[in-house]
Formats: C-alpha cells, structure tokens, sequence
C-alpha cells in the first residue's frame, strides 16, 4: 500500500509500514494454515479419522482465533488488511496441502509441516516488530506464536512411538 492512514498511533508512519507488511504476510499465511486444517479435517481417513477430524476442527479453531486481532491491528496501525481468500493464496509462503494421500498420519505429517513453517516465521516477525519498536505487535504475535507451539506439540504427539 503507497499510503497509510492517518492514526494517533506514536510510531512513524515508515515504521507502520513496515510492520503492517509483516503483518499482512502472517494473515496471509495464517488463513492459508486455517483452510489447509479445514481440507485435512474433511478429508482424512484411516483408522485414527475421528480423533483427527476433532482435531484438524479444533486446529483450524485456534488458527482462526488470530485472524480477526492481526486484521485489526493492520487497520489500527492505519493500513488495509488484505485477508480475502484470493489475497491470501497469492501471498502465502506456505506449500499447497496436498490432495493425497489422505490417510491420518499423511495428513499430520503435512500439517506439522505447515505449522512449523508458520511458527518459524512468527518468531521472526516477533523479533522484526521488536526492534522496529512495535511492542504491541510483537506482544500479539508472541501470544499466536505460543498457540502454533502448542498445535505443533498436539500434531506432533500422533508420530511418536
């Protein structure tokens, strides 16, 4: 976006935009994660389907409680949140699910994948709003990147002996 809005909001207006790009780019990328654990929850099959189809639901729950607060954050900072499901897929970083195979621990697999990715870049934009001066964005990305770590622990539990 070449302009931003004008907002009270004490950071500079360089400052603003740059953290709402990052910020665009973890909506992007979380509302892909969202729609990737909605196709791993309809499609999975296998011995193991019931408690992953609650689970990949509940994943996509916790996903998607992050949403509306990183959409409102850009839109505070005086920018536009660019979150429709076009946008998104344009601008995500993270791989296509894929469309098979479809059995349980297939899917887990390509999730922890996903999930790491996203955790790996939340840090990173943890650390970038930070030392822009951005405490505010860094604190809500902290709390998105404890919940990634826990999905990551509950997917990660299913691969292990």
């Amino acid at each position: 976006m070449k302009t931003l809005f004008d907002t009270k909001v004490s950071l500079p207006q360089e400052t603003r935009g740059k953290v709402i790009g990052i910020l665009n780019q973890t909506l992007a990328d979380l509302s892909d994660l969202s729609s990737q654990c909605k196709q791993a929850h309809w499609n999975v099959r296998g011995s193991l389907f019931y408690p992953l189809h609650k689970l990949f639901d509940e994943l996509t729950e916790s996903v998607e409680e992050h949403l509306d607060p990183l959409a409102e954050r850009i839109t505070a900072l005086g920018g536009v949140a660019t979150g429709t499901v076009r946008q998104a897929a344009a601008r995500s970083a993270l791989p296509e699910f894929p469309l098979e195979p479809t059995e349980g621990l297939a899917c887990v697999t390509a999730l922890i994948e996903r999930f790491g990715l996203c955790a790996t870049a939340v840090r990173k934009a943890i650390d970038d709003t930070a030392a822009l001066g951005d405490a505010g964005t860094a604190d809500l990305l902290t709390g998105l990147s404890q919940d990634l770590d826990k999905s990551l622990w509950f997917l990660e539990a299913h691969t292990r002996q």
